[in-house]
């Protein structure tokens, strides 16, 4: 939802307006609880979820509203919440800030609002939300909890400490996965987040890339790039827009013919060249075997489309069972292949309709098209054009970025590879669709930077501010 939230802020729709629209409806289902005159204890976390309890209080001037703010005001954590605290205050509404636990007094109301915790967070409730978790719990009154009851994980419905038993939640925008695991009435408010924020790729897509300080080396996965020998540019391209994209570790399996050539592009890549001139059938249990050592592989780069070399293609992927995002040449093989990989396919149009998709040019119609050739084929797909469009089957995504000066040779290979380094530490469908995103996003200060007569090199340097900024 914070994903999403984003995403409907950068089409035009603001957090604030949500927040309104957000504590309009939990004022409304106060109303349908409760009769006027009825008086209602709001406590409050210093999160937006406080913050869509704190709009509520002023569409309940009918009803003996107290407000109770669990901490400092000068702690409230976002802008607009501190906004609507200080509202309140200026109006003289009944705010109380509970700054310590055993100070919380909602005396005998008849409805509580629990909005001290939203969906994001998770864990046992501490103090003061502990403490007041009881106090609701103790009270013969009416809970009514904001989007989830604080203490609940939001996705699975459990409880790992005190969490308030509420008797109703109202959520937004969509109901949340764990509440069906509760015995309460749920009413899921639709708080005006267009369609749009979920369908198409934007900026909250990027909140899913977490770096906790406690990292280390290798909790960013390792990526095998198996490309080169007609073509020595395109591996080195997908190797280093992985390291870009965060992997921590990349290496290159090509032929040794061009070893050198892939390792003059940069002094960052590992090579683990093989015998030959081209991939082929007697180079697959080596090359297997290395990629099962890697958390993903990216086939396809620089490959070329010899009979041997598809062949050996087919090969590798049916000895192979992890997660491989397939590119180039290699897509033709796809379809009648089988194995027990998770694949990531990322063809652009004229390579979709070769693997027997049709790629409509109005973007809806091609999208339904890219959907219902996921799902035959049970893996993800993101086909490239000027409106990229991702689907596993179930999801479909749409991406908006990037520009015509991105059909240069080589911007596919900085996409699998950043697809690649992204599926180490997202879901299949999450790393397409942020890697398009970010791709796109590249390429777009490429043309501002240098015009239209941008490289598929201009994409890697920019690749990490087009993943980091404005998503954290």
């Amino acid at each position: 939802m914070a994903a999403v939230d984003r995403n409907a802020e950068a089409l035009g729709v603001p957090r604030k307006q949500l927040m309104e629209s957000s504590g309009n409806a939990v004022a409304g289902e106060v109303r349908r609880l409760a009769d006027p005159g009825a008086t209602v204890a709001i406590v409050a976390g210093r999160g937006n979820n406080g913050g869509d309890a704190l709009v509520a209080a002023r569409f309940l001037d009918e009803y003996d509203v107290s407000v109770h703010l669990l901490g400092r005001p000068e702690t409230v954590t976002t802008d607009i919440a501190r906004e609507n605290w200080e509202a309140l205050q200026a109006a003289e509404y009944d705010t109380r800030a509970v700054t310590d636990s055993t100070a919380l007094d909602l005396d005998d109301p008849d409805v509580v609002v629990d909005a001290m915790l939203g969906t994001g967070v998770t864990g046992a409730l501490r103090d003061p939300a502990a403490t007041a978790a009881r106090a609701m719990n103790d009270r013969d009154a009416t809970v009514l909890s904001v989007d989830v009851p604080s203490g609940i994980d939001a996705d699975t419905g459990d409880a790992p400490g005190v969490a308030v038993e509420a008797d109703h939640v109202v959520t937004f925008h969509d109901e949340k996965p764990g509440l069906a695991e509760l015995d309460t009435t749920v009413t899921v408010a639709d708080i005006g987040i267009p369609a749009a924020a979920e369908q198409f790729t934007g900026p909250g897509d990027l909140l899913t890339l977490d770096r906790p300080a406690e990292s280390h080396k290798g909790d960013f996965g390792e990526v095998l790039v198996v490309g080169g020998g007609p073509y020595t540019g395109a591996p080195a391209l997908a190797a280093q827009a992985a390291l870009r994209a965060g992997a921590d570790l990349v290496r290159v399996a090509c032929p040794d013919s061009v070893a050198r050539e892939i390792q003059g592009f940069s002094e960052n890549l590992i090579l683990r060249p093989y015998d030959g001139e081209r991939l082929t059938s007697a180079q697959v249990p080596e090359v297997a075997s290395l990629a099962a050592e890697h958390d993903v592989l990216v086939l396809g780069p620089g490959l070329g489309n010899h009979e041997e070399t598809l062949a050996a293609v087919g090969d590798l992927l049916e000895a192979y069972d992890g997660t491989a995002v397939v590119d180039a040449d290699a897509l033709s093989v796809v379809p009648n292949v089988e194995t027990e990989a998770t694949l990531i396919c990322t063809p652009h149009r004229g390579e979709f309709r070769r693997m027997g998709g049709e790629a409509d040019d109005d973007w809806r119609r091609r999208a339904d098209s890219v959907a219902g050739f996921a799902a035959d084929l049970g893996d993800v797909l993101l086909v490239k054009g000027p409106y990229d469009v991702i689907s596993d089957g179930e999801t479909t995504r749409v991406n908006r970025t990037g520009n015509p000066g991105m059909t240069v040779g080589g911007t596919g290979d900085v996409l699998a590879g950043a697809t690649g380094a992204l599926a180490c530490v997202l879901s299949p469908l999450q790393a397409a669709a942020v890697g398009a995103y970010a791709n796109g996003r590249a390429g777009d200060a490429a043309v501002e930077d240098a015009g239209h007569g941008l490289l598929a090199t201009d994409l890697i340097d920019r690749l990490p501010a087009a993943l980091w900024e404005d998503g954290q």
